[in-house]
């Protein structure tokens, strides 16, 4: 078995519950799905997805992005409105994941995290260590938080694993590294890179499948 040094954490889908869909999103914001043939529409998709890549990635600002994703729902939404499914897109930690960061932790293994995030998510998610009443608590937790839009890259694209081993200094170390992530083209990259990585079910008990993969690797005890 391959010795586990680092846990690394994707966060939406992993740690942090989020919207799975623009009609889930507008739910959480509290506005209507406005012509959902026409916003569920492939174009349409495409777009917003170009988009939020190149939010993410940190190209465009908050404000650009939210003009420009308005823009795209041919006037169906205002940037105010994108605003407010934007700000909700982000719903509470998963039960178990934050005593499970602790476990690790005080077993002696290093944490982090590596996120398709934005600004606007990711000062949320990740605050200040001094900041008096944090919404999330477990992604402060972490040794190593990196998000996309930090590093001008993101998932799956290989760079970004790769530059995420130079910062941590993993680099030759890959092996060592096992990564969580709900998105299966993100596991294959990382596998790729020669990381351990496994995929997590958004919809069940994240952290019980995480505890999982590390009793197994004796990284956690059983």
């Amino acid at each position: 078995m391959r010795k586990t040094s680092f846990v690394v954490f994707d966060l939406g889908g992993v740690i942090v519950r989020i919207a799975r869909s623009w009609a889930e999103g507008c739910r959480a914001a509290g506005l209507p799905v406005r012509a959902p043939e026409q916003m569920g529409a492939d174009g349409m998709i495409a777009r917003r997805r170009e988009l939020s890549r190149a939010y993410q990635e940190g190209r465009v600002s908050c404000d650009e992005y939210c003009r420009l994703v308005a823009e795209s729902t041919d006037g169906h939404y205002t940037p105010e409105e994108i605003r407010r499914v934007h700000d909700a897109w982000t719903m509470g930690e998963y039960p178990g994941v934050h005593e499970l960061v602790h476990e690790i932790r005080a077993a002696g293994v290093l944490t982090g995290v590596l996120s398709n995030t934005n600004h606007s998510h990711w000062v949320r998610l990740v605050p200040p260590p001094d900041h008096p009443a944090p919404e999330y608590r477990t992604p402060r937790l972490v040794d190593h938080p990196h998000a996309s839009h930090l590093l001008g890259l993101s998932k799956p694209g290989l760079e970004i694993y790769r530059r995420f081993t130079e910062i941590t200094g993993y680099r030759g170390r890959e092996e060592e590294i096992i990564f969580f992530d709900d998105l299966e083209e993100n596991v294959q990259a990382a596998r790729a890179v020669g990381w351990q990585a496994e995929w997590i079910d958004h919809a069940g008990d994240t952290a019980a499948q995480m505890r999982a993969h590390l009793v197994r690797r004796g990284v956690l005890p059983a």
